[in-house]
């Protein structure tokens, strides 16, 4: 196997939920060293052995309420190339584990800090939740059926479009900095601003004079006819992205879509009115048989699979896009390479608290004094 393009960089994850441990897995899955610092007894939505956010990384146990544990994970940051963490603004440095100390220890460390809100501004240290970052972003405005409510897009778009993976981007660029200057620096990445980020099409179509304000009435948001799912007559559904004009010639052959009404294609207000026809004739066979009908057509078509659809689809299966690993069935780490690999997920198993302070120089008295002390959850 080729070595996997992060090999050699050595990251600390101190423990958290959703965008940090997705962080975390991004960057262990491209072949990073990552050390997940759990909490003694920590209990939460996770089951470690069935979470695939969890998964090619091994973990210690350390309560950072003792100092005792505060000192070892000052101590593993050393000679590590980036940490991540996720608590609100100022816990770190409660914990007496801020960047200021850790930065003075190791000068080079990237220290990467996911939060929701940022760590400044006047709602910095208020709770959320991804709905509540997308909300503020303008993102959630967006999205939903016209005349409906804002629908959150499960927690895609804050947690992990603009938050883990923009955190597992920002360490990144700043490791490599780091590397040619030996300037480490703090990565702020505030899901907020990470999800505007992701709608910048949308801003530039909105200066464009191209996107209304009201949800469900534009070219991508279900407002147009070709452009949307629909019901078939088993109750299941399909998506057509006709929006180029050969695919929206194909969508009309194979629909036979005839009339004057059909070729206005970009005529919005007549989009409500046809997608009311098109419904109706989706409704008129089953899901599978109008996958038989478009086949080879060059639609932009494809049928909305559930979960335990997409994992058999043919095409997810020749290319080996989903992998099943203890057990649990799991998106495959992507993207892929030509050179390189990506490291086969395996499921996070018990902490080795021990093992990993001895490979990382600690002796057996320091490793005995910890427990002692209760550091390490062990008495």
């Amino acid at each position: 196997m080729a070595t996997a393009p992060l090999a050699g960089l050595r990251i600390l994850e101190i423990a958290g939920i959703g965008p940090g441990p997705f962080c975390g897995m991004m960057l262990a899955d491209h072949g990073a060293e990552v050390i997940r610092i759990e909490r003694p007894g920590e209990t939460g939505l996770s089951n470690a052995a069935k979470d695939p956010l969890l998964r090619s990384r091994r973990s210690i146990v350390l309560d950072l309420k003792k100092p005792e544990a505060v000192l070892a994970v000052r101590k593993l940051a050393k000679d590590c190339d980036g940490l991540i963490e996720g608590f609100r603004p100022g816990v770190m440095e409660r914990l007496g584990l801020g960047p200021d100390v850790l930065l003075a220890d190791n000068p080079a460390l990237v220290y990467g800090r996911m939060t929701g809100w940022g760590q400044t501004g006047p709602m910095a240290r208020e709770p959320g939740h991804d709905i509540n970052y997308i909300a503020i972003s303008g993102v959630l405005h967006a999205i939903g059926e016209a005349g409906g409510k804002p629908v959150a897009p499960i927690n895609l778009v804050g947690d992990f479009g603009g938050g883990g993976m923009m955190l597992a981007f920002g360490m990144l660029a700043a490791i490599l900095q780091a590397q040619a200057t030996g300037q480490g620096q703090v990565v702020d990445c505030a899901m907020t601003e990470g999800s505007a980020v992701l709608s910048s099409m949308i801003w530039g179509f909105r200066a464009m004079g191209r996107w209304n304000d009201p949800r469900g009435t534009n070219l991508l948001d279900g407002g147009a006819h070709f452009y949307d799912t629909y019901e078939t007559s088993d109750g299941k559904w399909v998506s057509i992205g006709a929006i180029e004009p050969q695919f929206y010639a194909g969508l009309r052959r194979v629909m036979g879509l005839e009339g004057a009404e059909w070729g206005a294609q970009f005529a919005t207000t007549g989009w409500p009115d046809l997608k009311v026809e098109l419904a109706r004739r989706f409704r008129t066979r089953t899901r599978d048989d109008w996958v038989f009908a478009f086949e080879g057509h060059e639609v932009c078509f494809a049928p909305v699979l559930s979960f335990d659809e997409a994992v058999a689809h043919p095409h997810n299966q020749a290319r080996d896009a989903f992998v099943e690993a203890g057990g649990v069935i799991q998106p495959a780490p992507a993207p892929r390479y030509s050179v390189s690999e990506t490291v086969p997920p395996r499921m996070a198993g018990g902490a080795e608290t021990g093992t990993i302070l001895a490979e990382n120089g600690f002796s057996e008295e320091e490793i005995a004094a910890l427990h002692k002390a209760g550091a390490t959850g062990a008495n």
